[in-house]
């Protein structure tokens, strides 16, 4: 299951839209690293879940995008993780704090090279929607602040306004991907033998062999080698590729290192406010 959001339902001509559309995963390929993952940094640093929460949410990201598969067990420990997190947060106080947390710690994330991909199909009059597995609404706040057309992404659960810590469906992620934009193609009128999709994953296949301009961005060993057996454009916005191979680990142990060090701050701090009992 999916959501698409799009800013302006009745804007756009309907021509222009059947020219195609161009289609972007989000990390590692519009902005460097895992969004949701400045997310959940963000929330731990205004203290709205503990440590042992962004441990276990880092280790699942880190088991999930390092891997380089779909193997069932690693997708679901990145879902569980990313929902543990939001469970029980009403759904506006997220919301509004993602807009923070994305003019804080994401928006200079952007590579300069994929907004000049985006503006090249905006300023050809074609749609260019976001497809990700991040929650949706990370997701919309993403396309509004770049002025693109729509967003589909994950969707949690909610009740009454409020984050259940279920998933509505399962993640948007590999052949998800393919089926939400087949969906998208037939309500917007769209042709997909003449639109673009980028990514920086094999697991994107289904995706990327959906349309008719396939490019790998950033791309991972896999989709590399695909690309180039395929004669697809391949865009290197990293610079030290090799370099930052090796140091996406040590970023990861970085950031669980400071989870670790902002918890026993924080036990610090409790003990000495309360006796221990």
């Amino acid at each position: 299951m999916w959501a698409n959001i799009r800013p302006d339902e009745n804007g756009g001509d309907a021509a222009i839209a059947r020219r195609g559309a161009a289609f972007f995963d989000v990390d590692n390929t519009l902005m460097r690293g895992a969004s949701i993952y400045y997310f959940a940094r963000g929330l731990a640093a205004r203290d709205l879940f503990t440590t042992r929460d962004l441990l276990r949410f880092a280790w699942g990201q880190a088991v999930f995008r390092l891997s380089g598969n779909e193997r069932p067990q690693h997708i679901h420990a990145a879902r569980e993780a990313a929902l543990a997190f939001v469970a029980g947060h009403a759904v506006d106080d997220l919301v509004s704090l993602c807009e923070e947390i994305y003019d804080e710690t994401m928006s200079d994330r952007i590579w300069e090279g994929a907004r000049r991909l985006v503006r090249r199909h905006l300023d050809a009059g074609q749609s260019v929607w976001l497809v990700t597995a991040t929650p949706v609404e990370l997701a919309d706040i993403i396309r509004r602040r770049l002025g693109l057309t729509g967003a589909l992404g994950t969707v949690a659960e909610t009740v009454d306004g409020v984050y259940t810590g279920r998933l509505v469906g399962d993640l948007m992620h590999g052949p998800a991907k393919a089926d939400a934009i087949r969906g998208l193609a037939r309500r917007e009128g769209l042709d997909l033998s003449v639109s673009s999709a980028y990514s920086d994953s094999y697991n994107d296949l289904p995706l990327l062999s959906l349309v008719g301009h396939p490019n790998a961005v950033n791309p991972d060993d896999a989709l590399r080698e695909h690309a180039a057996s395929q004669g697809w454009p391949v865009h290197e916005f990293r610079r030290h590729r090799a370099k930052l191979r090796v140091g996406v680990p040590a970023a990861v142990a970085g950031a669980v290192g400071g989870a670790v060090a902002v918890g026993m701050l924080r036990r610090r701090r409790n003990g000495a406010a309360a006796p221990r009992p």
